[in-house]
């Protein structure tokens, strides 16, 4: 029981903060671009449960990844909208790219404490262990969020800019995937070496040139948490 607790008290803050944050940035651009759809709904509350998805809450919490409930986002009343769509979509996976460096120089700060600190002094290790541990998990899924959004498959971001970049008569091809998409996004991230081969080796790549030679402490907690 203590074991489930410290897990869930070290992944929940860095988590919730990863997918609402990437959701209210999504409405913040939308609204500075035209649209006020999600600003008048309450979607740009930093306030967590008004983005909690509960499957995609609770995969983020088994699986290391998941998902909140998207911001609305009405495409056609940006001024622009197929460039704007662009902005907007991005702004979700660089808001994670922001939380992952922020992480990043968090870890650096608590394992560089930690040198100083005497062994002696057992309650500081006590505390700097669980935020160096929460540090290598938030920069952990706020990369492993930015890279999987950024998949160009609609209804992920990626796929949302790449109808942006795309030719008219491409960009409603691809558009037309987006009711299936979550469903091919399922089955290509659980049946599929999608992870494994491509995803997972650019996660890895960027977490550790951020986290440089304190990427032990990321794998620590990752081996803590899922047990992998």
């Amino acid at each position: 029981m203590e074991t489930i607790v410290a897990k869930i008290s070290i992944m929940l803050v860095p988590a919730l903060m990863a997918v609402t944050i990437h959701e209210v940035a999504h409405g913040f651009f939308a609204d500075r671009f035209g649209d006020p759809t999600a600003r008048l709904l309450g979607r740009l509350s930093p306030n967590p449960v008004r983005h909690l998805d509960p499957v995609g809450t609770l995969a983020l919490l088994i699986f290391g990844f998941g998902w909140a409930r998207p911001v609305p986002v009405n495409f056609q009343n940006l001024r622009n909208p197929k460039t704007d769509m662009i902005w907007v979509a991005l702004a979700g996976p660089l808001a994670n790219l922001f939380l992952a460096i922020v992480s990043a120089f968090v870890l650096r700060g608590v394992l560089l404490a930690a040198d100083f600190v005497p062994a002696s002094q057992k309650m500081a290790f006590h505390v700097l262990e669980p935020l160096a541990l929460m540090a290598g998990f938030s920069l952990y899924i706020n990369i492993i969020l930015a890279v999987f959004n950024l998949l160009p498959v609609p209804p992920l971001d990626g796929g949302r800019v790449m109808v942006g970049v795309l030719p008219r008569r491409q960009a409603e091809l691809l558009a037309r995937i987006e009711p299936f998409g979550f469903i091919l996004i399922i089955f290509l991230i659980f049946f599929t070496d999608l992870y494994r081969l491509f995803l997972a080796p650019i996660v890895f790549g960027i977490v550790g040139f951020m986290a440089g030679r304190q990427e032990f402490m990321v794998f620590r907690a990752i081996e803590f948490l899922f047990g992998r």
